[in-house]
């Protein structure tokens, strides 16, 4: 089974081929976030050093949110179109989730931040168990002293990624002993990550029609938040 993930739902733009028996290719374009004209060029160049064609995908994988809502919105057109065209399904995953699979040996607690402006962070909280993801908090928009409250009762090794890191470091280090900043190379959203869930889901049957996924957004826009 082939899988084909895009993840552009922050300034990181992926895309990943997975199948049972590996990945087969990966591209990762972390500079500025111009998704809508370095996307198709990704997959294609993708897809031809993979030896493969759109029509050799057989589930379409998108993460689907929360993030840059423009971001969100290019990834699931271009999801969505693929899978209308070839009537092929679609398997969601939440951004936070797909951030925690990238350190699948973590032992404690995995925490992804997302910087969603205000002294809020996109957040949840993750540990594996048995190889397994596991949630511990579901996926939400908090002030970031909330976190710490919750963190702080958990008495665990916490380990922290994700594009939020650089804004919220030093409070976490300073009232989380047990906290743990992830080093950089491992701190991006990376579609591979994601694309072990997408291929995991999509064995066990786990997918979706194009229609039934949409962005996940937790919260409205500042616009729409002070619409009149």
């Amino acid at each position: 089974m082939n899988t084909l993930t895009i993840d552009t739902s922050t300034i990181v733009a992926s895309v990943a081929i997975l199948n049972e028996e590996k990945l087969v290719g990966e591209m990762i374009i972390n500079h500025q976030k111009k998704h809508s004209e370095k996307l198709m060029i990704a997959i294609d160049h993708l897809l031809s050093d993979g030896g493969l064609s759109i029509a050799d995908i057989d589930v379409f994988g998108i993460v689907s949110g929360p993030g840059s809502f423009t971001g969100l919105r290019i990834g699931m057109a271009t999801v969505k179109g693929f899978a209308q065209a070839l009537n092929k399904p679609v398997v969601g995953v939440s951004t936070l989730e797909a951030l925690a699979m990238n350190i699948p040996f973590a032992k404690g607690l995995i925490c992804p931040l997302l910087d969603a402006q205000r002294n809020q962070t996109y957040t949840g909280v993750f540990h594996f168990e048995d190889d397994q993801l596991v949630r511990d908090m579901a996926d939400a928009v908090i002030e970031i002293d909330d976190l710490i409250a919750f963190l702080k009762a958990r008495n665990e090794t916490i380990y922290f990624l994700g594009d939020g890191l650089p804004r919220f470091s030093q409070i976490l280090q300073e009232a989380l002993p047990t906290a743990r900043l992830v080093p950089n190379y491992l701190n991006m959203n990376r579609a591979s990550s994601a694309g072990a869930l997408v291929l995991e889901r999509a064995l066990k049957g786990e997918t979706s029609h194009y229609l039934e996924v949409e962005p996940f957004y937790i919260r409205p826009s500042y616009a729409e938040e002070h619409k009149k």
